[in-house]
Parts: C-alpha cells; sequence; structure tokens
C-alpha cells in the first residue's frame, strides 16, 4: 500500500478514535453552559495535569523547538523551554488569586470587563480572540504541514479531516469532553515522543554519532554562551509567557480543578513535564542540523533522512495527530467561552441552552477559516510571534490589575495601546527582515522587550501622576465576587 494511503488511512482512524471517545463521555451526562465552559470544580490532580501539559504541548512542539534547535542551538532551546513552562508555574500563583477575587468566573476578558470597563474589555477580548485564533491556525497548518511531508497527503485534506473530527466532540461535549480527551492524549503523547527521539538517535549511531557532526560542523549550538541563541532564547521567554496568560484555555482549567490546592499541585506539576519534553523537541532539531535542516520542517526531514520502518512512521504520524488535536479542541472551546459572557450581555433575555447553542455554532464558524489558512501552509513560528507581540503589549497592566487597587480602565487601555504600537515598530516582515529604517528594526528582542518596558512605565506613570494631579481611584476587589455569576445563575 502507497505511503500515501497509508498516511490517510491513519489520519482518518486515529481521529475517529478521539471522536468517538469524545462523545462517548459527552453522553454521560446533560450538559449546561456552565458545564460546557468551565467544568467547575470537576477534576482532580491527576487528570488536570494531563490536561493542563496536553493542552499546552500541540504539533508545534515538532516543529518549532526543532527550528530554533537548529538555528540558535542550546541556549535558544533552554529559552524556549523557560518561556513556555513558566506560565504554568504563574497561574499556580495568580490562579490562587483569581479563583479568590472571583470565585463563580469564568474568563479573563470576563475579569477585565468588571476590573476596567468596556474598553479595556473589548481590547482584552480582541487579544485573545487574535491570539488564540492564530494558534488555532497554527496548530492545523502543524498537522496539515507534517502528515504531507510523512505521507504527501494535500494540506487541505488533512485540515479537513482533523478539524471536522475535533469539531463534532467538542461542539458535543464542551470542556470537560476536551479534558477527557487530553487525558487520553497525553497518554499516548509522552511515550510517542519519547519513542522518536530513541530512535532518532539511535538511527544515527547511538549519541555519540548523533552529536559528533555538530560538535564538527557547528559548536557552537552547543554553547550555552552562544550569543545569538542567547538572544533568541531571550525573546522566547518573553513572547511565549506573555501570550499565555491570554490563552483562555489556561483560566478555564484554573477553574475546572477541583480546589485551588489541585490547581496549584496541576500548574506546578505540568512545569516540571514540558521542560524536558521541549528540551528533547529542541535537540532533534540539532541533530538534523548537519543534514542541511534547519527550518521548521527540521525534525521531519530527519526522520525522512534516516529511512526508518514505516511502523515508526506511523507511530510519529499518531503522535502529532494526538498532539494537534489536543491543542484544537481546547482552542476550539476555550474561544467560544472567551465570548460567551459578551453573548450573555448582548442578548440578556436569550436562554442559556440558547446560548450554548450560539457557542457551538461559533466553535464552527471559527473551524472554517482555519482550514483556508492551514491550506496555505504559512511558517508556524511566525504565525505565532506575530500573536505574541500583541498579547506583550497588555500583559503587564491586564495582571497588574489583580494586586493593583489604583490601576484604572484607561491608564491600563492607554498603556497597553501605546505599548503594542511601540513593539509593531520593530517586529519584522513574515521573511523577518526590517519593515522600516529605524534602528534595531526587525529584532525580535527589541520588539517584545519594547512593549513591556513600556506598558509598565506607562502604568505606573499614570498611576502617580493621577496620585499627584488627587484623581485617585480606589477599586473595591469585592466586587468581582458580587458582579460575576455562574451562568444560569440568577442575578443578586
Amino acid at each position: 500500500m502507497a505511503i500515501g494511503t497509508v498516511g490517510l488511512l491513519v489520519t482518518v482512524v486515529t481521529a475517529l478514535v478521539f471522536v468517538v471517545l469524545g462523545l462517548v463521555q459527552s453522553r454521560r451526562q446533560a450538559i449546561s453552559l456552565e458545564d460546557f465552559m468551565v467544568s467547575r470544580n470537576r477534576v482532580g490532580t491527576p487528570m488536570a495535569l494531563a490536561t493542563i501539559v496536553a493542552s499546552a504541548m500541540g504539533a508545534w512542539i515538532l516543529f518549532s523547538p526543532p527550528e530554533v534547535g537548529a538555528t540558535s542551538g542550546i541556549a535558544g532551546i533552554l529559552g524556549y523551554c523557560i518561556g513556555q513552562a513558566t506560565p504554568a508555574a504563574i497561574f499556580a500563583v495568580i490562579g490562587t488569586r483569581i479563583r479568590h477575587l472571583m470565585p463563580r468566573g469564568h474568563s479573563l476578558n470576563e475579569y477585565v470587563l468588571h476590573r476596567f470597563g468596556n474598553a479595556m474589555s473589548l481590547l482584552t477580548l480582541g487579544i485573545i480572540g487574535f491570539y488564540m485564533f492564530v494558534y488555532l491556525a497554527a496548530e492545523l497548518t502543524a498537522i496539515a504541514k507534517a502528515v504531507e511531508l510523512i505521507a504527501g497527503v494535500p494540506l487541505v485534506v488533512t485540515a479537513i479531516v482533523v478539524m471536522t473530527a475535533v469539531l463534532i466532540y467538542t461542539a458535543v461535549g464542551g470542556l470537560e469532553t476536551t479534558i477527557f480527551t487530553d487525558a487520553v492524549q497525553f497518554a499516548v503523547i509522552v511515550p510517542l515522543l519519547l519513542m522518536a527521539f530513541g530512535v532518532a538517535v539511535v538511527g544515527l549511531g547511538g549519541w555519540t554519532g548523533a552529536i559528533a557532526p555538530v560538535q564538527q560542523s557547528a559548536p557552537e549550538l552547543l554553547s550555552l554562551a552562544h550569543g545569538p541563541g542567547i538572544k533568541f532564547g531571550a525573546t522566547l521567554v518573553i513572547a511565549v509567557i506573555a501570550a499565555e496568560m491570554f490563552n483562555q484555555a489556561n483560566w478555564q482549567r484554573i477553574y475546572a480543578c477541583r480546589d485551588a490546592v489541585v490547581m496549584r499541585r496541576a500548574f506546578l506539576g505540568s512545569f516540571v513535564i514540558i521542560l524536558p519534553i521541549l528540551f528533547l523537541s529542541g535537540l532533534l532539531g540539532i541533530l538534523g542540523m548537519h543534514f542541511g535542516f534547519n527550518d521548521d520542517r527540521a525534525f521531519f526531514s530527519l526522520l525522512q533522512a534516516l529511512d526508518l520502518p514505516s511502523w515508526v512512521t506511523i507511530g510519529v504520524l499518531v503522535l502529532v495527530l494526538a498532539l494537534v488535536m489536543s491543542s484544537l479542541d481546547t482552542l476550539l472551546n476555550g474561544i467560544a467561552s472567551v465570548f460567551t459572557t459578551d453573548l450573555l450581555r448582548l442578548f440578556p433575555h436569550r436562554s442559556t441552552q440558547g446560548i450554548l447553542r450560539d457557542a457551538r455554532v461559533l466553535s464552527v464558524v471559527v473551524g472554517v477559516p482555519a482550514i483556508a489558512i492551514a491550506a496555505r501552509g504559512y511558517n508556524v513560528l511566525y504565525l505565532f510571534l506575530l500573536a505574541d507581540l500583541v498579547c506583550a503589549g497588555a500583559l503587564f497592566p491586564v495582571l497588574f490589575g489583580l494586586y493593583s487597587r489604583r490601576l484604572t480602565g484607561s491608564i491600563a487601555l492607554a498603556s497597553t495601546l501605546i505599548a503594542i504600537g511601540v513593539g509593531a515598530l520593530f517586529f519584522p516582515k513574515p521573511d523577518f527582515a526590517p519593515w522600516n529604517g529605524l534602528p534595531f528594526a526587525g529584532d525580535l528582542l527589541v520588539s517584545f522587550a519594547a512593549p513591556v518596558v513600556v506598558s509598565i512605565l506607562v502604568t505606573l506613570g499614570g498611576i502617580a501622576l493621577a496620585g499627584q494631579q488627587g484623581r485617585t481611584q480606589v477599586f473595591d476587589f469585592t466586587h468581582l465576587g458580587r458582579a460575576i455569576r455562574a451562568y444560569g445563575d440568577p442575578a443578586e
């Protein structure tokens, strides 16, 4: 049987398996709008740990970290690892705070609405929606490119098959079904990823044989003192931490955990697991570098160059499918969740079951353009960096508002807009070349560090100026607990 036929068959069968598992899980009980969006206080530590790790590790881990490893080396990989794992540790802290302030909350933009007002809420909604849609499109692009590289299946075919499968069980079962399938996917992802790494090292003649060509041709990639690697690693730390703070999936799982203790254990545990997994993925990029593979296809190009047995190819295909489906279902449900607060505000007399139907339709509507984008095969890393930029500008004012009583909506809005504008001045074009003649134009580290620094300065400066002018406003944090209700609860 031709490899293309085998690849398509494996893709369809794997997708169907997860559809069946998801639908069976969703039929166990009636689903309310509250269940669909947050599955509040239902998940224990093992399941919470599995869903946090699985939802964080999409197919991008086989594209972006290997590319970083092949181009920036160990220093770049460590930056990526720290950037991707650190948000979990941060959520262990702010998750406790948000559960205390908003025990019946649902989303980040819901907090921003009641903390900062409509204008900042709309901006935050736009940032979250933009970031998560780009994440969605990037994940679908990743799986389409992976199956094309492995089995020659056209991008659009894979995108349609995978997105349709995920939409079916996600739209029916909501977050609880997504968490269940995440746990299954986690059990598949970890051993298959370790298998892929082990097979690649063995195919290269063991660790000594695998690393020797790199030591000879590009020893700088193995050095922690490699300047470009350190710089790009620092860029990724800022970019990824900023972006993950606006990933609605993390905020949903804060509330899905049974209590604050479970939540802290799960997020801290995911920090410990994500670090070594990403490091192994990045190392594969370094090992493939001496073959000339230094783009986002480095991992798959390496496996093809080794001419491995067909069972390895099938295992890798199942791995990337599990990775991408664990992220796609999370993102689709997260996008629907983040808009639910506004749907309830726009249609106050509509029943929660009606809003639930709207949320399910929204999931489908979002999925269609993602398929169209995936069929174009854009570079996955650049898509992520573009989304990360807007998150970097809003990071400080949004999180600082959880602790500062004197930060107002107008100050938060101004600092975010100014910071994003400053970052855009330095952000590169898709070919990573500068788009203007400014000093440091096209420099990724500057484009991400500048908005963070500017937002801090504008925020703190605005608070100080308001105090000097006698216009200080003090926010009552108990308002969040009074104003934010569970979906379906009557207003007090």
